[in-house]
């Protein structure tokens, strides 16, 4: 794998990255946590971070690698960069909306912010074709419903899609 995406924490990197495959494999999907490693004294005192605390620990989801570092309160999380869930069924999207917004912050058009910080966009695959479509009526139509969504419904995508 040539990119590794590294997300900053303080302090939940371990169990930010366990939320994570427990998340991804109780949906049936590819998941495990990788190696990690821990602050020794060296890097305890140029960090700030307690000595033989986590320092990182990898992760895959769906065949992506991650990297979380618990580098401290310095940098936060933003929902500038998010992470797409791309979904087959209702059933996926209801899975994961309920178990990645659980404690975080639900927002429009399918993204949500966990209980982390992390921020990701549960999307039913069919949207990409409804919203390509060139019937730009149709395809406006599908736009004006999702922005009234929270949680993606694809019956819902899919009765705006078929009503132009």
């Amino acid at each position: 794998m040539a990119l590794t995406t590294c997300l900053w924490f303080n302090g939940e990197a371990e169990a930010a990255a366990k939320f994570y495959v427990d998340v991804f494999t109780g949906g049936g999907r590819n998941a495990k946590i990788g190696t990690g490693g821990r602050y020794n004294e060296a890097s305890s005192k140029a960090s700030g971070q307690p000595a033989n605390s986590v320092m990182i620990i990898t992760f895959a989801l769906d065949g992506q690698e991650f990297m979380a570092l618990n580098g401290g309160p310095h940098f936060k999380l933003t929902p500038a960069i998010s992470f797409v869930v791309n979904c087959e069924t209702q059933k996926e999207v209801d899975y994961f909306w309920q178990k990645l917004s659980e404690g975080g912050q639900e927002s429009m058009c399918g993204w949500t912010t966990d209980k982390f910080g992390v921020s990701w966009q549960i999307v039913p695959t069919v949207l990409g074709k409804f919203m390509a479509d060139s019937n730009r009526v149709k395809a406006e139509a599908v736009t004006a419903a999702l922005m009234k969504m929270k949680k993606l419904d694809i019956a819902a995508l899919q009765q705006a899609y078929e009503m132009k």
